[in-house]
């Protein structure tokens, strides 16, 4: 089993890969850059996508 990411770190990857398809980069690109499956990016987008990191610790964290 690999690595967990807590929910800070997850949310910093997510703003990082938004970012990359920002810049025009491809799903695969930013997931390599993020270094996680494309699959595990879009379970954690459809679970954090509309945190923010700048809400307080602990505000809303899903199950």
């Amino acid at each position: 089993m690999g690595k967990r990411h807590g929910p800070e770190e997850i949310i910093g990857k997510l703003r990082e890969a938004e970012i990359i398809l920002a810049q025009g980069g491809t799903t695969g690109d930013a997931c390599r850059r993020i270094a996680v499956t494309e699959q595990t990016y879009y379970r954690w987008r459809k679970e954090y996508g509309g945190l923010k990191t700048d809400w307080p610790a602990g505000y809303f964290l899903p199950a």
